[in-house]
């Protein structure tokens, strides 16, 4: 398991100083309902607005 999860959104709850996602777990799933190949193409459901 990764030891850092980084993140660019800083709109989301669970983003820290430095890209650094504070989230104690991470939801990844294809966008579109069948195998990704790209990371293009996936989603992260973990995101939580901040507002």
């Amino acid at each position: 398991m990764a030891k850092d999860v980084l993140c660019e959104v800083n709109s989301c709850k669970f983003w820290a100083a430095g890209n650094n996602c504070n989230a104690s777990s991470i939801y990844v799933v294809s966008n579109r309902g069948k195998q990704a190949s790209h990371s293009e193409e996936t989603d992260c459901k973990t995101f939580e607005s901040k507002i």
